[in-house]
């Protein structure tokens, strides 16, 4: 899927203007300030310079800490990274990320040196240097290729990641990499304070200049037919679950923010219940004709809102607030609540397939991710609640621990009319999608649109047995023996020989001998990120 360049769009104008105005105003002063000797500027430099030499040369450890980033950060690496960055860009199909990262790369690396060459400014002088290096010193260029290179790392991040603490930790480290670089430059006694501030601000302006020209002066937008959902009146309700939303009130005004900007009319409010975890809340939104209903909440909620809407024509807009967020996780939808609402008002419907679940315990209903029997149904019912509140999917893997002692049971499996086979598995999970959490490629060959149910079989008959199957399952093996088998089909049935745990969509189930899934293709639209126009899907 192409990057959603959408996500590099500041929600406030003049974002780039503002940095664009500030580092040529900065560079050009510190340019002027050098080029005429103004004093100020010459007792700054004479009084940081040696201050940041001394210390070095008394801190042997930190001398080591500061050649280690200018060997990191010298023109060949630097070069070779972004070599690395217009390489995957190409092979993403992304031609404007690679041409804005070379381009980037080629004005900072070759045009450092020709305004070296104008100033001829020279390098402090030292009676027992701690690095030695040639060349002018204004400006530094270890700090235009940090300021660069850590932009476009800030960039990429801002269109691969969503909002959150994943997004923010990833800048904060850039920005720290690029300033602790300038500063390693003063520190080893090569240059300057204003050296390296004028570097930095070059790297960043030809960065950022470069964006706006080739990237951002061309948004890539999906056509309106691509996002128009419904009879295109833009009429929306939203299912939200109070217990999982949080602050309730702050979710509203940031939804009605969003679908205001996106020109979608204030949304209808329903809220979820003990009784009723979405089906009556889904139901009266369809009957107000809505084009748009939002399903803010966990799974259950997710899947209660999908069960009404099927085979109506209306989409599925996915806010994901639940501990696993698998249908989120499988169709791309972003799990920050703001990039998923701008994928909710600014995406573009798909058909996916919904699966019916029936068990001879009288459960009768659907299922959008995963059912299963086994194990993994009784990692489900020992999660512990209040610790899955408090480190979310993680509990998880706690209760996964717990189940191991699981025994395996013998079990018969029937895919559409093909001839049963018995296996004595520990788990057996009937797949609508294929990713886990981490993106564990559980069924890998699985798609949510293929009018398909894939189906896995786990039999380790050890300990060590669930090493290997873990093994084969995260290099994505496709051979297939009696301790890891799959099929696929549209309708799975399975047999146990005895009462055994059941989930579906990560939801216990209670216990029974038998469930029977059947896929129903392409009878629920969802929302999901916009492809720009031209591209296929």
């Amino acid at each position: 899927m192409p990057l959603d360049l959408r996500r590099a769009q500041p929600s406030v104008g003049g974002v780039y203007g503002g940095i664009l105005v500030t580092t040529a105003v900065v560079f050009a002063f510190l340019a002027t300030a050098i080029g005429t000797d103004t004093p100020a500027t010459q007792r700054l430099d004479d009084k940081i310079a040696p201050w940041a030499h001394d210390l070095t040369a008394d801190q042997p450890w930190l001398h080591h800490v500061f050649e280690g980033f200018a060997a990191a950060f010298s023109t060949l690496p630097v070069a070779a990274v972004l070599l690395v960055i217009v390489v995957v860009s190409l092979w993403r199909r992304e031609p404007r990320i690679a041409v804005w990262s070379a381009a980037s790369g080629l004005l900072v690396l070759l045009g450092n040196p020709a305004i070296k060459a104008v100033f001829e400014r020279p390098r402090p002088p030292w009676d027992e240097p701690l690095h030695e290096i040639g060349g002018w010193s204004f400006p530094s260029g270890h700090s235009s290729g940090a300021g660069m290179l850590c932009t476009v790392l800030v960039l990429l991040t801002i269109v691969l990641t969503g909002r959150g603490w994943r997004r923010r930790l990833l800048i904060t480290v850039w920005v720290l990499l690029g300033l602790a670089t300038a500063a390693s430059r003063v520190f080893l006694g090569v240059h300057y304070f204003t050296d390296v501030v004028a570097g930095l601000v070059l790297g960043i302006f030809v960065t950022v200049l470069a964006w706006v020209v080739v990237v951002a002066s061309r948004p890539r937008l999906p056509s309106e037919l691509a996002v128009l959902t419904g009879t295109g009146a833009r009429r929306v309700a939203v299912v939200l679950n109070p217990a999982k939303v949080g602050d309730v009130e702050d979710f509203k005004a940031r939804v009605l923010q969003v679908a205001l900007q996106h020109g979608w009319s204030e949304p209808h409010w329903f809220e979820t219940s003990v009784e009723d975890p979405g089906y009556g809340q889904a139901q009266q939104a369809l009957e107000l004709g809505v084009d748009l209903i939002i399903a803010a909440g966990g799974d259950g909620t997710v899947r209660a809102v999908c069960e009404e809407a099927a085979r109506t024509g209306v989409a599925i807009g996915v806010i994901p607030h639940g501990t696993g967020n698998l249908l989120a996780r499988n169709l791309g939808v972003p799990l920050n609540s703001r990039d998923a609402l701008e994928v909710a008002f600014g995406g573009q419907d798909k058909a996916i397939d919904l699966a019916t679940f029936r068990t001879d315990s009288d459960v009768d209903t659907t299922f959008l991710v995963m059912a299963g029997l086994g194990m993994d149904a009784m990692i489900m019912t020992g999660v512990d609640d209040n610790l899955k509140q408090k480190v979310g999917w993680a509990a998880y893997f706690v209760s996964g621990v717990k189940a191991l002692r699981f025994p395996g049971m013998k079990v018969t499996i029937t895919v559409d009319d093909e001839e049963p086979r018995t296996f004595r598995a520990r788990t057996v999970v009937i797949g609508n999608v294929g990713f886990l959490q981490a993106g564990i490629p559980l069924l890998p060959e699985a798609r949510i649109d293929d009018g398909r149910l894939d189906v896995v079989v786990l039999a380790p008959r050890r300990f060590f047995g669930w090493l290997a199957i873990v093994a084969r399952v995260l290099t994505r093996q496709k051979r297939t023996n009696d301790r890891l088998d799959r099929f696929t089909g549209r309708v799975v049935r399975v047999s146990a020989t005895s009462p055994t745990p059941m989930q579906l969509d990560g939801d216990p189930v209670g216990e029974g001998l038998e469930i029977t899934a059947e896929v129903h293709p392409g009878v629920l639209l969802v929302r999901v990120p916009a492809l720009p126009t031209g591209v296929a899907g």
